[in-house]
């Protein structure tokens, strides 16, 4: 494909990239650094309390699936519109998608909070750490609508391009989380004692802060994304196709997703307690390379959405490579860190020797897999920011579902390599994601998507 118009700089293209893609991947690597800190203060009660807290991930992550298929469609679509001008039907789009995750909000939550037992059961627990897991799951998904509210509206700002809104509305979440989790968690000026439930108490606190940011977020009238005067309720035969269109694929890739991640969750958990917990550990610190690749993807929806309502394909491909670029910068620092600091961050979480053993293997395969996994992010942001979410789905279905869990059990209990095999199987997963992911933006076809 030629040129489709005027070419900017590359100084230009690289400073336009980077002013949406900083705040993105500070709020991303934020978000990951503030899991961190839940689990290192968490594990101040020993390693049944990590392993606790991470039994209710994939649980979480489940209940959100339909709201986080959602937010990729609000992003696409106002990023869209931003390129088209459309401002009335991009706040449209944000109206119609705040009544529908309110009245499912409603619906999981209840759901999630009455069989948090028998889910928490599915997920492998042991004695040790079930009852602190249902209480957690519990208290956490009843205050889930603020945490999916804040979402669905920093989406939208995301959208347009502003990533710095929602990298606030995080920084002061983030915050009132870690302040709550050292008075709740081991009962300190007063507060009472909680233990594991109090680090749920903090978590749903700062959402609380978060989203009464976003909303106020979207009263200011010189801002693209404003509902002070699109309060009215209308839907918009266009808009609901689009979100139904790109949305129902996002969903489908979010329940591959997640049916990948328990599945492989529920094989880890049955290695122990130990195990489990020093997996845990592990991948709280690859959620902070997957933080920047995030970031990143961020900022490719926004610029290529953009990009192809301006009837600019070329500036697509464009942005996308220059995303790709710094996210192999980005690679290569934490990758080093990996290497020459794997075990001093382990021993932030715990100093039991068998979990630092583990620790030392984690982090050395992690440094290969920082470079697959941020590549594949960056990529898979190009393809759902043109609305491309079919490809992204059968990518999770072939990968994650599969792959992952088929090979880490191979790996882990028939080759008997225990959380290494856990791992390599992981790491396969990442392989194939980046080499289709690849493929497909190296073809071109995202391009000619309409939304």
């Amino acid at each position: 494909m030629g040129r489709l118009g005027e070419i900017p700089s590359e100084q230009k293209i690289f400073k336009t990239t980077f002013n949406i893609a900083w705040p993105s991947i500070l709020e991303s690597f934020l978000i990951s650094l503030v899991g961190m800190v839940d689990t290192v203060m968490v594990s101040s009660l020993g390693s049944y309390a990590i392993a606790a807290v991470g039994l209710t991930t994939q649980p979480k992550f489940i209940a959100l699936a339909v709201f986080l298929s959602l937010n990729v469609a609000i992003s696409a679509i106002v990023a869209r519109r931003r390129g088209e001008g459309d401002r009335e039907s991009a706040n449209k789009v944000l109206m119609q998608a705040l009544a529908i995750s309110v009245v499912l909000t409603v619906i999981i939550s209840a759901a999630s909070v009455v069989f948090a037992d028998p889910i928490i059961h599915l997920c492998g627990s042991a004695p040790d750490t079930h009852k602190d897991a249902v209480g957690y799951l519990r208290i956490i998904q009843g205050g889930m609508i603020f945490n999916v509210l804040s979402m669905v509206i920093n989406a939208a700002q995301r959208g347009a391009g502003n990533t710095k809104i929602a990298m606030r509305t995080n920084i002061v979440s983030n915050g009132v989380n870690i302040v709550f989790n050292y008075l709740l968690i081991g009962g300190h000026f007063g507060f009472p004692k909680l233990g594991v439930q109090g680090a749920a108490i903090a978590t749903v606190l700062g959402s609380i802060c978060a989203c009464a940011m976003s909303i106020f977020s979207v009263l200011h009238p010189d801002q693209f994304i404003c509902l002070r005067h699109h309060f009215t309720l209308s839907f918009d035969k266009r808009n609901i196709s689009a979100i139904v269109n790109i949305g129902s694929s996002t969903l489908a890739e979010q329940v591959f997703l997640r049916i990948g991640f328990l599945i492989y969750a529920i094989l880890v958990a049955k290695l122990g307690t130990t195990a489990f917990a020093a997996h845990q550990i592990g991948m709280n610190i690859m959620n902070i390379s997957f933080s920047f690749g995030d970031g990143l993807s961020v900022a490719a929806i926004a610029l290529v959405g953009r990009s192809l309502g301006e009837k600019r394909q070329d500036m697509a491909k464009i942005y996308g490579g220059v995303c790709q670029r710094m996210g192999v910068v980005f690679s290569l620092m934490l990758s080093i860190i990996c290497v020459v600091l794997g075990k001093p961050i382990f021993m932030l979480f715990s100093r039991e020797k068998a979990i630092l053993n583990y620790g030392e293997m984690i982090m050395v395969l992690m440094a290969a897999i920082t470079f697959l996994q941020i590549a594949q992010v960056v990529f898979s942001g190009c393809l759902r920011g043109a609305g491309d979410t079919k490809f992204t789905a059968f990518v999770s279905l072939i990968s994650v579902t599969c792959i992952r869990p088929g090979l880490g059990y191979l790996f882990c209990y028939p080759l008997g390599l225990g959380l290494l095999g856990a791992w390599l199987g992981l790491a396969f997963d990442q392989l194939v994601r980046f080499f289709l992911t690849w493929l497909r933006f190296k073809s071109g076809k995202w391009t000619t998507y309409k939304v």
